[in-house]
């Protein structure tokens, strides 16, 4: 038990503290959902979140402590993005034949997400500075911050909508799509991936390599076109 004691009073007082804490949260998570056959309510970014949130709580830790460990991982996320072009490079042939419904698709789920998002913060009266922190949530985090500021929204509100967007719809994507009956791997992982970007993608990954590819694609071509389309339709209305 000393050594218990000794051992975390080391790791919380160092850069190991977060890096181990969100490590070994997250394969305990993995490992529990793969045990279960990767049920969506077994989400392991899910399960990750609330075990570290409880774990600062409980400890009284601050995150700026806990994130000068979690920075490590916080950087291989760019590099997992990347990676995600791989799939759809073993599918060229593919998408070069369904360019023009891709690029109609995400435009017009982009639209929606956005739309909804704003329509109904602007119906319960939330400020303004709010409203532009909502609409990029179905981007992925990093782009979405720098999205609402350029809006004139609040930065981390965007991670914190966009976190949520990509767990609703990690959770809720399967019994949905089979009660619109949707069965195609490619339409489900496109739709999740614009919908819920990189944790969406995750999820697609699990399911099927064709979801995973689209998913990524999908969540590609909303970072360029939320990039893009949002500060001019600020400008215009």
């Amino acid at each position: 038990m000393t050594s218990f004691v000794e051992l975390w009073v080391y790791l919380s007082a160092t850069p190991l503290f977060g890096l181990t804490a969100t490590v070994s949260a997250y394969v305990l998570a993995q490992m529990a959902s793969a045990r279960l056959g990767h049920p969506p309510l077994a989400n392991p970014v899910l399960w990750t979140v609330l075990a570290l949130s409880l774990l600062l709580m409980a400890t009284g830790t601050a995150y700026p402590t806990y994130f000068s460990g979690a920075q490590f991982i916080h950087f291989l996320l760019g590099p997992a993005v990347v990676a995600l072009a791989w799939p759809l490079w073993q599918r060229r042939a593919q998408l070069r034949a369904r360019w023009r419904p891709v690029l109609l698709a995400a435009l017009a789920g982009g639209a929606a997400a956005a739309l909804s998002a704003v329509a109904i913060g602007w119906a319960l009266g939330l400020p303004a500075e709010v409203l532009a922190s909502l609409a990029p949530k179905s981007v992925t985090a990093p782009v979405a911050m720098g999205i609402a500021e350029r809006l004139g929204g609040i930065p981390a509100l965007a991670a914190v909508g966009a976190l949520l967007a990509g767990l609703t719809g990690a959770l809720s994507a399967k019994p949905l799509f089979d009660a619109l009956r949707v069965s195609d791997p490619a339409v489900r992982g496109f739709a999740l991936g614009t919908a819920s970007h990189g944790i969406g993608a995750a999820r697609a990954l699990q399911v099927h390599p064709d979801a995973g590819a689209y998913a990524g694609l999908a969540l590609g071509v909303q970072v360029l076109l939320a990039s893009l389309l949002m500060p001019l339709a600020l400008r215009l209305f």
